[in-house]
């Protein structure tokens, strides 16, 4: 019962100081997930993200919910699902409540435009420390670099990337062997 509820409240904690989705969530599940309780690995985390993106809906909820899973099973992945979805919940409502009498204040509009900004740095530091162990190798380079210059420069589908750099992945070790 104790880790379900920090199963909770972890994600509760996650998805309550987390703004811009999934990706501004990696600092905090390096943190609370990796370093913290140890409820998984770098490698994991990582593959949970590659695996979250391919699957439907919100990255930050998958990850939480196979993270979840992988601690405590169904009840686990229930828990933690719920636990980062919880706050947006509560903060929707409220600001779907609010915004419409605050959104022309310049206050808001400049506050928003600093958390953006916060978002970015936040999601830059993250892609930075995932890269450090997955782009170290002439492979790595390679796919990450064609992988950008496919979804930055052409309208291939990102679903279609993460596919085909899974299948050079696979092509790769058996290469390698």
């Amino acid at each position: 019962m104790k880790e379900l509820v920090q199963l909770f409240c972890a994600w509760f904690k996650m998805g309550l100081f987390t703004f811009g989705g999934g990706y501004a969530m990696l600092p905090m599940i390096q943190k609370e997930v990796i370093e913290k309780y140890h409820w998984a690995s770098e490698d994991e985390v990582m593959d949970y993200y590659a695996i979250g993106q391919c699957t439907p809906g919100i990255i930050a909820v998958n990850t939480a919910t196979f993270i979840g899973y992988k601690v405590k099973g169904v009840v686990g992945a229930i828990v933690s699902t719920l636990g980062v979805v919880c706050p947006s919940v509560i903060i929707i409502t409220l600001i779907a409540a609010c915004l419409t009498n605050f959104q022309d204040i310049p206050v808001v509009q400049h506050a928003l435009a600093g958390i953006r900004i916060s978002v970015c740095v936040l999601m830059a530091v993250s892609i930075y420390n995932l890269g450090k162990k997955s782009v170290n190798t002439l492979f790595g380079i390679s796919l990450c670099l064609a992988g950008f210059i496919f979804s930055y420069f052409t309208n291939v589908s990102i679903v279609l990337l993460v596919i085909i750099a899974g299948i050079c992945g696979v092509l790769q070790g058996r290469i390698s062997k």
